[in-house]
């Protein structure tokens, strides 16, 4: 049923189009296919039991209801399409139900992940309903197949030259919301851990609580000294933490100048502990038509608690991070306790495509006392990337080394990735 409601509003509201006085309806969507193979743990590349991969359709209709009101539905489906069961053992996105554990198999699912309305005064936006989400410590990661999202109250005002003013109440959200200890000691509150390869959405991709009880965010962008932007966030997760998040970045002509200072503090259920807190620094340079240089380097404190990542998605495990030194694959260890990593990364666009090389370096092992054993997980990622679009398709061919203390004993593994897009 839950399948049949979901795609059945957007239709719904397609229909509609024509029934009332809508204008200026557009319908954009996408259909994608993900797969994923490694040879870790003594497997091989292709095999069934190394490997992933899914489907996803995105379909989403805006439009304007009258002069300066909007909305946009949004409707996602996930299916494996059966390929668990033949090609490969595991879906890619984490929002399937387990439906055999034993096989396994994985249930398709569909849900609304946008709804929301939007009215327009002047310079102030207030936008309402289900929707995707970006602050540095709480956001829709969209890098995979499906994304996690909201529903929160968004209000934008632009009335200051230059400045962009952003409130956010987010009361709920889909995605593995397991803000907690990144050593497990205490439950994580919220939504379930998804079955997947991906670790974004929460099982059945269900709508729970944001964070322990929902969370207020308050940002301001300036860009009045024009090679420069500005921001500073803040975030209240209700009886959880307190974070405030800093960044400027400079554009001197295709030289790139960037800082990103961070800070977790816990409270309410998570009250006594220590704050966790993290900077990165970065140098790019774009001076050369086609082509991206940067480097980075990124250091969180050794007592934080919370990962320095994504607050919304696994953030105990392998939640994405906007510091700059993150990595192309291996999410959850640059933010981690203690982590000081190095990226370099460099991508040209060719005639034939565009390619990218990508190095992350996270030094994170170290001995609490003589007497301990060793903590902390070291990391080396090199990814090598090449993307093509051909007309509505666009493709990525990807290849990731892997050297980490917790993956494959210990020893370096190599994976392949394919990304399919088709859109309409």
């Amino acid at each position: 049923m839950k399948k049949a409601v979901g795609i059945s509003l957007v239709a719904a509201v397609l229909l509609g189009v024509n029934a009332f006085a809508i204008e200026n309806v557009k319908v954009n969507g996408d259909a994608k296919l993900y797969y994923y193979t490694d040879d870790k743990n003594s497997g091989d590349l292709f095999s069934k039991t190394n490997s992933a991969a899914d489907t996803a359709l995105r379909l989403g209709v805006t439009g304007d209801l009258a002069k300066s009101i909007s909305f946009g539905v949004t409707g996602y489906a996930i299916s494996t399409l059966g390929l668990e069961n033949n090609l490969v053992s595991k879906a890619w996105s984490s929002g399937h139900t387990v439906t055999n554990p034993a096989r396994p198999n994985v249930a398709d699912e569909a849900w609304l992940g946008e709804a929301w309305i939007a009215g327009t005064y002047g310079k102030t936006t207030l936008k309402a309903g289900r929707m995707l989400l970006d602050s540095p410590l709480s956001f829709s990661e969209t890098w995979s197949i499906a994304p996690n999202t909201y529903e929160a109250v968004v209000l934008i005002n632009q009335d200051i030259p230059d400045t962009t003013v952003v409130g956010v109440y987010a009361g709920h959200s889909n995605g593995v919301n397991s803000v907690g200890y990144t050593d497990g000691s205490l439950p994580t509150p919220n939504n379930t851990s998804g079955n997947g390869l991906d670790g974004v959405l929460g099982d059945g991709a269900k709508f729970g609580v944001h964070g322990a009880n929902g969370a207020n965010v308050a940002g301001i962008i300036n860009n009045s000294f024009k090679p420069l932007t500005a921001q500073a966030w803040y975030w209240n997760a209700v009886s959880a933490a307190d974070a405030f998040w800093l960044q400027a970045d400079v554009d001197f002509e295709g030289l790139k100048l960037g800082a990103e200072y961070a800070e977790i503090s816990p409270k309410g259920e998570y009250a006594g502990v220590h704050d966790s807190q993290a900077y990165a620094l970065k140098v790019g340079y774009e001076g050369i038509e086609n082509l991206k240089l940067s480097a980075a380097y990124s250091d969180v404190d050794k007592n934080s608690v919370f990962k320095v990542a994504n607050l919304a998605t696994n953030n105990t495990v392998a939640a994405q991070s906007k510091l700059y030194t993150e990595a192309f694959w291996n999410y959850g260890y640059v933010g981690a306790p203690n982590a000081k990593t190095v990226n370099v990364t460099a991508e040209y666009t060719a005639s034939i495509a565009k390619f990218g090389a990508y190095y992350t370096n996270v030094n994170n092992a170290y001995f609490a006392t003589l007497a301990t054993p060793r903590v902390g997980v070291d990391m080396q990622e090199i990814a090598l990337s090449a993307t093509k679009s051909f007309g509505a398709l666009d493709t990525t061919v990807a290849y990731v080394s892997t050297d980490a203390d917790d993956q494959n004993n210990g020893s370096q593994s190599n994976s392949l990735q394919v990304y399919l897009t088709f859109n309409f």
